[in-house]
């Protein structure tokens, strides 16, 4: 009695550690039904897949004898063959993600954390390998593999941008970086690049506030990074607008064209749309890049 009650006082202690984040994921992954994860070919397993004719070369013992009795053709019974696969995730903890123009939106970081974490529920109940780029936290599967992910995703960085990691990436893995791509761009052309050496392909999806997208500053305003290294001063907000708007639209092409050339594909949410259609079409993108 006493041993289980032991037990049952560290499962809490140890839930009640779990950052928040993970019951959010776990409820927005639960939204999105999506079956099975689709990387489904014949071979090897214990699950009906489909039933094919018979085809020269097929031994006796494959006939299913009920399914060829309902007319003149035999027929093979094939079963699944589920292929784990790593995926390797980054999120963008950097200060810059922690903006939010509204007290009624959420923050880039609190976005892009939520889809990132329920990426990875859905990919591992698929059956999938998943983890952090670089050494950390190697992909694997499992509830602990969550747990672990949960809480590493929790953490913030105190720099302004934080640099795509791209460190030991896995030869023919998949990859998924969120973030909103508004740092120095030549670190995530590094990044891409020695994916697509190690033909790693992914998805990148841009998370955006609706301020930045349409810049609705007008008269004296004062922008300051969120780290608190950069500040302009300026009484004529909008006259930047048309120049802000130029370079965000620059920006937006040169990912684009990055994503191209390597093979990727780019994806772009913001904070004031449905986190559900961006998880869908995170999960979407990853699978029928796979094929």
């Amino acid at each position: 009695m006493n041993a289980a009650r032991t037990l049952r006082e560290r499962s809490e202690a140890e839930a009640s550690r779990l950052p928040p984040l993970l019951a959010r994921a776990e409820h927005l992954a639960g939204t999105v039904l999506l079956g099975d994860h689709g990387r489904r070919r014949s071979g090897l397993g214990d699950d009906f897949w489909q039933y094919r004719p018979a085809q020269i070369g097929d031994s006796r013992r494959m006939i299913d004898h009920r399914r060829s009795a309902r007319g003149d053709q035999q027929y093979v019974r094939e079963r699944e063959w589920q292929i784990a696969q790593s995926i390797m995730l980054w999120v963008d903890q950097g200060a810059s993600m922690r903006f939010a123009s509204d007290k009624s939106l959420p923050t880039k970081a609190d976005r892009a954390r939520l889809l990132g974490l329920a990426t990875a529920i859905l990919l591992v109940r698929g059956g999938e390998r998943v983890g952090l780029t670089g050494t950390t936290l190697p992909p694997r599967r499992g509830n602990a593999q969550i747990i672990r992910l949960a809480q590493a995703l929790s953490e913030d960085t105190e720099a302004d941008y934080a640099p795509p990691e791209h460190r030991a990436m896995i030869p023919h893995a998949r990859a998924v970086f969120i973030s909103d791509f508004l740092g120095p761009l030549d670190e995530v052309e590094l990044a891409l690049t020695k994916a697509a050496d190690r033909g790693v392909r992914g998805v990148l999806l841009q998370v955006l506030d609706p301020g930045e997208e349409n810049f609705p500053y007008r008269g004296r305003t004062i922008f300051e990074s969120v780290g608190g290294t950069v500040r302009h001063e300026t009484l004529k907000a909008g006259d930047l607008r048309e120049r802000y708007l130029a370079r965000l639209a620059r920006r937006k092409d040169d990912l684009t064209r990055l994503c191209r050339v390597t093979g990727w594909q780019l994806g772009l949410n913001h904070t004031g749309d449905s986190a559900q259609a961006a998880l869908l079409w995170l999960y979407r993108a990853l699978d029928g890049g796979a094929r």
